[in-house]
């Protein structure tokens, strides 16, 4: 990889592909180099649940569930019933386990983040609440989902390319630690995932 390698994905191009189970469709966000909807470490991804029913299994994979959009979805995780999730509430678990969602009023939209923790340290996020967030990160590969509306994001001064509601910037660096500037005309609303490759 080059010094810094920075990519933004938007929402209009993302693939939409079925359910591992048949229960719907996800959109691909993005995933790791080389990777597929098939086979990957790690993936982002939005998904429309409309009805009731069970997730995929996702075998020696972790997973961070968020909801976009909607009133929230109550989770059973091998048999035990979760409080409900609400907007901006992240929920982690495993992909092993057997996981049953009940809609607490229609249907929802969400956001995933599916990765290998024999691959990597994954920190996951919500940035809300003000028009402008600061942040230092030394992870290899920074990614940030905006849930709202155009934001302007710099590191280390250096202004990157502008996520527009639903786009993911995407930032791969050998650099180590960096300083992120993230403002908003309104109020930030983003998702910002932090993936650093285990050693050994």
């Amino acid at each position: 990889m080059t010094s810094l390698d920075v990519r933004l994905y938007r929402a209009q191009d993302y693939p939409r592909m079925p359910w591992r189970n048949g229960g719907g469709t996800t959109q691909e966000v993005a995933c790791n180099a080389g990777g597929s909807s098939a086979a990957f470490t790690w993936r982002l991804s939005i998904a429309d649940v409309a009805q009731a029913g069970g997730f995929s299994a996702f075998s020696g994979l972790q997973r961070v569930i968020t909801v976009l959009e909607g009133a929230g979805i109550a989770l059973t995780v091998d048999g035990r019933e979760k409080a409900p999730l609400l907007a901006r509430q992240a929920y982690a678990f495993s992909g092993d386990a057997r996981v049953d969602c009940r809609l607490l009023d229609g249907p929802i939209r969400d956001f995933n983040l599916i990765y290998s923790p024999r691959h990597y340290h994954a920190r996951l996020q919500w940035i809300g609440g003000a028009r402008d967030w600061t942040f230092h990160s030394a992870a290899s590969t920074v990614l940030l989902f905006n849930a709202g509306d155009a934001l302007t994001a710099r590191r280390d001064g250096l202004l990157l390319p502008s996520p527009a509601r639903y786009d993911c910037l995407h930032l791969d660096s050998a650099e180590g630690l960096a300083e992120y500037r993230l403002e908003s005309a309104t109020v930030l609303d983003a998702c910002l995932i932090e993936l650093q490759p285990r050693q050994g």
